[in-house]
């Protein structure tokens, strides 16, 4: 089972599709983030859980709840003693599933075979980086973590050097930062996490124009897409939380350009692969800063979360 008590719920299905003005979109539930505070909570969805835990001087985090994918690919009882025909069929079932991570400590599986643990105890995992490197892993509160010491005693792959919080059931590449020093403390981005996901990536920065659509293709603008660029309003961060078949986006609250960067996939230069390929039939909502898509491929959409090739977190002009 998870550490502390949380349930996991399937993403609820958006009602309405298409990106006009008109479209009355319905989202999941909008996650109560007033009470998070920079004490970890296990009970909290993990992108929220993990924030206290992640450095201020980080840019990017990237989580995946490896037991909402175990609930919404067909393997909610799996664990560490589930038989190894299908503890293999869930990882290969997650190949083509949203997921940022196959599972830090799997390159290291037969090693730690021999301490009886494995990637099969975590039940998320989050890495982080920018002015900050690190991860953070959270098991099962069954999960043998006096093998677990052991191993990172050893020096066991990526467990060399980290550290075991046995009470929390939690390990950390570095010690993790005091409170206040933690995007738990940051406001803006206690905002953009809190929703049930397989995955979810954060960025505390808009997205540089080449970077999401090439080197150079700013200067071959013609006259529209420029336009479309010159009224877009700062953007401080975003959010992208990927479930099985929705995608959310959060880009802070009150966004009267949310139908303007909705449509930019469309106005502005091709991507590989195509933005439509990952995100498809998109929505949008100003007042809570939210933009949703059916999540077409989940592959691509990982490709282009990886890539930076979101056009809709492009900086401004």
């Amino acid at each position: 089972m998870n550490p502390g008590v949380r349930w996991l719920v399937p993403f609820v299905a958006l009602l309405a599709a298409g990106c006009s003005e008109s479209d009355e979109p319905v989202y999941p539930e909008e996650p109560d983030t007033s009470a998070m505070s920079t004490e970890y909570d296990p009970t909290l969805e993990p992108a929220a859980a993990a924030l206290p835990l992640v450095p201020a001087d980080a840019t990017t985090l990237e989580v995946t709840d490896f037991d909402q994918l175990r609930l919404t690919l067909g393997f909610g009882s799996l664990d560490h003693d589930s038989p190894a025909p299908e503890r293999a069929r869930f990882w290969q079932a997650l190949s083509e599933a949203a997921s940022l991570s196959t599972g830090l400590l799997r390159p290291v599986a037969d090693e730690l075979a021999t301490y009886d643990f494995g990637q099969d105890d975590v039940a998320w995992e989050a890495t982080y980086a920018g002015g900050a490197d690190g991860w953070v892993l959270a098991f099962h509160e069954e999960a043998p973590l006096a093998a677990v010491q052991r191993a990172i005693r050893d020096g066991v792959g990526p467990l060399a050097g980290a550290v075991l919080d046995i009470d929390r059931a939690l390990v950390t590449s570095a010690p993790p930062p005091e409170g206040e020093d933690s995007w738990a403390a940051i406001e803006e981005v206690v905002g953009l996490v809190g929703q049930e996901a397989n995955t979810t990536y954060v960025e505390r920065a808009c997205l540089a124009f080449d970077t999401v659509f090439g080197e150079g293709m700013e200067e071959q603008l013609a006259e529209a897409p420029r336009a479309a660029l010159k009224s877009l309003d700062p953007l401080e961060g975003f959010a992208i939380a990927l479930g099985t078949d929705l995608a959310t986006v959060r880009l802070g609250e009150s966004r009267s350009d949310a139908f303007d960067r909705l449509r930019l996939a469309e106005v502005m230069p091709a991507i590989r692969p195509e933005f439509g390929a990952g995100f498809a039939r998109g929505v949008a909502d100003p007042s809570t800063g939210r933009l949703g898509y059916d999540l077409q491929r989940p592959t691509a959409a990982v490709e282009l979360i990886r890539d930076q090739h979101l056009p809709f977190a492009v900086c401004g002009d």
